[in-house]
């Protein structure tokens, strides 16, 4: 019982911190479409998506396992679902480059705004 609390603990924080990246990328898209055009909230949507996707991805991996006398499937989960992000990462950076008019400058700089942000987010949204 107490490891399913514990997962539900890390499974709510990290949603917590996907839908504000989702409201960050928005909020983004929306400026660069307003100051830029199209072509720069598509590709900052892109880049948010890039991010985004592996993200949840990995938030359902890792947090399938919790407590002491799982460890070491919670170290297996979390290692997996980091590999399956990475891979995941580069497969939909590559997708979105060989399918989207993607400009590189927004599309960055909005994959580095979601990478960054789950350093930022404890510090805003309650644990």
């Amino acid at each position: 019982m107490a490891n399913i609390e514990l997962t539900k603990v890390g499974k709510r924080f990290a949603y917590k911190q996907i839908i504000a990246m989702l409201i960050a990328v928005i909020l983004l898209a929306t400026i660069a479409y307003y100051v830029f055009g199209v072509n720069y909230a598509i590709s900052v949507l892109a880049g948010g998506a890039v991010t985004i996707i592996p993200a949840l991805f990995f938030a359902l991996k890792a947090f399938r396992y919790a407590g002491a006398r799982s460890s070491e499937k919670v170290m297996a989960s979390f290692y997996s679902g980091e590999k399956m992000k990475i891979v995941l990462t580069a497969i939909l950076t590559a997708l979105a480059f060989k399918f989207l008019a993607i400009l590189p400058v927004p599309f960055f700089t909005s994959f580095s705004l979601v990478v960054v942000m789950p350093l930022l987010t404890p510090f805003f949204i309650e644990h």
